[in-house]
């Protein structure tokens, strides 16, 4: 199993949709939510995905689609 740890950040129209979920479910994805700051206007997301590397790959080229913004994040995020 493949790890890779992103960043989603969601435009204002896409924040109250279920993407994370989704992504776990279409794809067979584990999303582990590491960081996040969401509000009305604007949120992202700090994840760490495990699966399948073609799995992972073919989800995020998926939430890319939907318009969400797939930044790579580098170490970990939660020792800052």
């Amino acid at each position: 199993m493949a790890k890779r740890q992103v960043m989603f950040t969601f435009p204002q129209k896409l924040i109250k949709e279920p993407i994370i979920y989704n992504l776990g479910k279409k794809f067979s994805v584990i999303t582990n939510v590491r960081r996040a700051d969401v509000t009305e206007n604007k949120g992202w997301v700090v994840l760490e995905l495990e699966g399948e590397e073609k799995d992972i790959e073919q989800g995020i080229k998926w939430v890319t689609a939907k318009g969400v913004r797939v930044d790579p994040v580098i170490g970990d995020i939660m020792q800052g």
